[in-house]
């Protein structure tokens, strides 16, 4: 077995991370092309009338769609190396899970330095729209969708469910595919769910009741 050297296959290739995460490299030519329609389509609701600042705010956008896919291309190729190497199982484990808590942390620091780039141009009611419209509306979906289903909850309840989605939309934003964006929604909701089993909801007979509300309003 290959033994771990003071400087483990992590550590460089942390810095190699944190090294291109920092670059404004956002892949190929044909990818710019894609993301900056996307952002297009995210920044046109907010009725942006300064054309300079309109594209300002969709190359903004589309950067950070590349600089997203950077981190996950760097991520794979540090995993492979990692693998790689001929480590016991709970060593290689273990570096990996350093290399994924290293990757977060990147996603943080970018999220929150894109969030601070779009203030420059934009007010807090349009940073909504672009967090939105980055993660799919899923907060304002499911917290409405909540608010239909139990109409009892109390403004305490309300908030908390409100802030676990932002807090998963965080987290999404920064996410590299649809999937991995859905799936911090689905581990909030999860949250979500217990808090108000403990509360004492029956959420299964609320989802029915909820159902049937729906079927009377489209008679």
């Amino acid at each position: 077995m290959a033994k771990v050297s003071k400087v483990s296959v992590l550590s460089l290739l942390t810095l190699v991370l944190a090294s291109n995460a920092q670059s404004q490299t956002g892949g190929n030519d044909d990818y710019l092309q894609v993301v900056k329609e996307r952002a297009y389509k995210i920044a046109a609701p907010l009725e942006i009338s300064d054309s300079v600042k309109f594209y300002r705010v969709r190359d903004r956008i589309a950067q950070e769609y590349a600089d997203i896919k950077k981190i996950d291309e760097d991520k794979t190729v540090a995993t492979a190396a990692i693998k790689s190497k001929n480590f016991e199982k709970a060593v290689a484990e273990r570096e990996l899970k350093k290399l994924s808590d290293a990757t977060e942390e990147q996603r943080a620091a970018l999220n929150k330095k894109f969030v601070q780039s779009l203030s420059k141009d934009l007010n807090a009611q349009q940073i909504e729209k672009v967090k939105d419209g980055l993660t799919y509306n899923v907060l304002p979906i499911t917290y409405k969708a909540h608010l239909d289903m139990i109409p009892s909850l109390k403004e305490e309840e309300k908030k908390y469910i409100y802030d676990a989605l932002f807090e998963a939309r965080e987290h999404a934003m920064a996410a590299g595919s649809s999937d991995a964006k859905h799936g911090w929604f689905g581990k909030y909701k999860g949250r979500i769910n217990n808090y108000l089993a403990a509360r004492g909801y029956d959420l299964k007979k609320e989802r029915e009741a909820w159902y049937e509300r729906t079927k009377a309003q489209k008679k």
